[in-house]
């Protein structure tokens, strides 16, 4: 089977977040970025704890059952205010309302190019 390629992968973690209706998720393009630390950031949003770590779960299942694909790493399940994926170079991370207003890494990496997905 053919390696998919990185925005492969994105698609489907953005379908992984969309099947758990994780909401306001951005896709940042990070490439043209001399320093960034990898190629994607998606961003998505849940209404508490429990979604928030049922959105990983989802992610981390679909994009392996998907694609054959696991994380390198996942940190921040215990409370799920914000958990971080590690996927080489794609970094999703997962939040909570507040700490992702607070954190507001969209505006951090406002350089790369930021793709809205209309929440269905």
């Amino acid at each position: 089977m053919k390696e998919p390629t990185n925005k492969q992968i994105v698609n489907k973690i953005v379908e992984g977040i969309q099947n758990k209706k994780g909401h306001r998720i951005v896709i940042v393009d990070l490439k043209k970025l001399v320093d960034a630390p990898c190629q994607y950031f998606v961003i998505a949003e849940g209404h508490s704890s429990t979604q928030v770590a049922a959105i990983t779960d989802e992610v981390e299942d679909f994009v392996r059952k998907e694609l054959g694909i696991k994380p390198f790493a996942i940190d921040g399940v215990d409370n799920a205010e914000w958990v971080a994926m590690d996927y080489g170079q794609i970094f999703v991370h997962i939040f909570q309302r507040e700490p992702r207003a607070f954190y507001d890494i969209e505006n951090l990496w406002e350089d790369g190019k930021l793709t809205e997905i209309p929440d269905v």
